[in-house]
């Protein structure tokens, strides 16, 4: 139940049952009471009916009449009074009466005959006649002691149950509270203070309840934060990582510039080798330069408010020009390169960073091909999948929009590989690579993040000794709908 249904469920709880425990304790009461009176009345009206001949005695109602006999009769729980036809008082018990000495005539033969029951005394009053006159009026008083006796009684039972079902109540409600409300809090507070040093917790059980929604939160809440920690963490750890292998790769080329620049400084070099050197020397400034661009624009891709700017391109255009010179340039550096593109479509694209993208993958491609080895370079939508691509690879062609697939043999490697392939500075196979020609393993890295910023996807696909890097690109109209 939830916690305020159950305060509101409570709250009536607190206000009907001291009603009914009152109710209860009443009519139990009233039904006590009723029964008493009952055996009361006729207990006192065989008293009334004890005296009442000695008090129709017409003599007794004279200015000297000797009333030591009725004052016998009288006691502190019998009072009789004597009236005259008028209202004067002959003769009073009650000490107050008596002092007054006249009560009005309307008073005085007002309920003659009746027996009058009220909370603290029996009332009777008779009138005497002598031939055929009032000779007088008498009263009988009787003093309910033993009923205002038991009142009294019955009354503090009736206050010290009302209490007692007060005290139980409000016992019950703080234990209720202090089990639904009270312990949930402090232990989740506990926890958020352990959490908040950085100390060991254990999961706290969860009710369906507001504070049990409030648990469930802090625990989401505290499991997002400690991905955030480990996800800062390794973060951090591939930061220094990186800071590590970039120095080392800067350091590489540095020493050799400084090597060469001193042998120019102070050498006695032939105009062969002089160039030579001025050329290792630039080679070497270019690849640092390289390096730095290629850690400025990873920096720049992996903050969240960096957006490409896209604009629209034509298909059959575009990716024809994308993919137009490698085929040249490929061979120039040994290898057999086959390029398609086979693409109808509109396209947001940043062309720059598009073409930094197949720069990227095509030199990965170029570093891990035997010489001699082909390489494929194809740009199709999902209709026009190419001939050379292998099951394995074309399975993955389902989605509508276009695919960039790079493929080159002589290379084997893992399904982990694959995933690991586009983190930072990853190399799974250093030696494959030229001595000095081989960057810092950013350039996949790079390429990921580029084509997040396109909301398209890059994966890596093995299959024996081949090797396909595949890259898709949504169409217009899901950009639009997404």
């Amino acid at each position: 139940m939830k916690i305020k249904s159950w305060l509101l469920l409570t709250y009536l709880l607190i206000m009907i049952l001291p009603l009914l425990a009152l109710y209860g304790l009443y009519v139990s009461i009233n039904d006590y009471y009723q029964d008493k009176s009952l055996d009361e009345y006729f207990e006192k009206w065989a008293v009334v009916s004890d005296i009442k001949d000695y008090l129709d005695n017409p003599s007794l109602y004279t200015i000297n009449a000797n009333y030591k006999e009725i004052e016998k009769l009288t006691s502190d729980q019998l009072m009789i009074t004597l009236y005259s036809p008028n209202g004067k008082i002959y003769y009073s018990s009650n000490l107050i009466n008596s002092l007054n000495g006249f009560e009005s005539k309307s008073a005085v033969y007002k309920s003659l005959f009746e027996f009058k029951q009220n909370y603290e005394t029996f009332v009777y009053k008779e009138p005497v006649y002598e031939d055929g006159e009032i000779k007088g009026v008498y009263k009988i008083t009787l003093v309910r002691s033993e009923w205002l006796e038991q009142v009294n009684t019955k009354s503090l039972i009736v206050v010290t149950s009302l209490i007692v079902v007060m005290l139980l109540l409000y016992g019950a409600v703080v234990y209720m509270l202090n089990r639904r409300l009270n312990k949930p809090v402090k232990r989740l507070m506990k926890q958020m203070r352990a959490f908040a040093k950085d100390e060991a917790t254990s999961p706290l059980p969860v009710k369906k309840d507001e504070i049990g929604d409030l648990t469930e939160s802090f625990q989401l809440m505290q499991q997002e934060i400690t991905a955030t920690r480990k996800k800062l963490a390794l973060e951090q750890q591939q930061k220094e990582f990186m800071i590590a292998s970039l120095s080392h790769d800067l350091k590489t080329p540095l020493t050799s510039i400084q090597a060469y620049a001193e042998s120019l400084r102070h050498g006695n070099h032939t105009e062969r080798d002089h160039q030579e050197y001025l050329q290792i020397i630039q080679s070497k400034s270019d690849y640092m330069k390289q390096l730095l661009d290629d850690l400025m624009m990873l920096t720049l891709l992996q903050s969240p408010t960096y957006e490409l700017e896209l604009v629209k391109v034509e298909g059959e255009e575009f990716f024809d020009m994308l993919l137009g010179d490698y085929e040249q340039i490929s061979k120039e550096k040994g290898f057999e390169a086959k390029t398609t593109a086979n693409v109808e479509g509109s396209y947001l694209v940043n062309p720059k960073q598009l073409m930094r993208v197949v720069d990227n993958v095509v030199a990965n491609a170029w570093t891990y091909t035997n010489p001699g080895g082909a390489i494929y370079i194809s740009a199709f939508e999902t209709l026009n999948i190419p001939a050379w691509s292998t099951k394995r690879v074309a399975d993955n062609f389902t989605e509508k929009g276009v695919y960039i697939v790079v493929q080159n043999s002589g290379v084997t490697i893992s399904e982990q590989q694959c995933e690991q392939m586009f983190e930072p500075l990853y190399q799974f196979d250093v030696s494959r690579s030229h001595i000095g020609e081989r960057g810092a393993g950013l350039g996949l890295s790079i390429a990921k993040q580029i084509i997040a910023k396109h909301n398209g996807t890059i994966k890596a696909k093995t299959q024996q000794d081949q090797l396909a890097i595949v890259i898709w690109l949504p169409p217009i109209e899901e950009e639009g709908n997404g």
